[in-house]
């Protein structure tokens, strides 16, 4: 065996077997940020469905403030400094 590794010193003691993953990896171009197009198609779904999401609470937010608010009598909304045509102004900023 000896005699095999000294007719082969440029790939050391294991031979070309220690080469195999540079030889496979070193035959391919490496990869950049725009070589991954499933991977940012993915993430602009994922993105889109979180802000429609999003969306959607806060118009559902908005939509109980106005209803709870709605609910209360005049007197109840001069209590806490609101009148009629606050709610939809308060429902908003929620």
């Amino acid at each position: 065996m000896a005699v095999y590794d000294a007719n082969r010193p440029q790939h050391g003691a294991t031979g070309i077997a220690g080469q195999i993953g540079t030889i496979f990896v070193s035959g391919f171009a490496p990869l950049s940020v725009n070589d991954t197009p499933r991977a940012g198609f993915a993430g602009t779904i994922g993105g889109a469905f979180r802000t429609l999401f999003a969306t959607i609470a806060d118009w559902n937010d908005a939509r109980l403030t106005r209803k709870s608010l709605e609910a209360l009598t005049d007197r109840e909304l001069d209590d806490i400094g609101l009148c009629r045509g606050d709610i939809d102004r308060i429902a908003h900023l929620r």
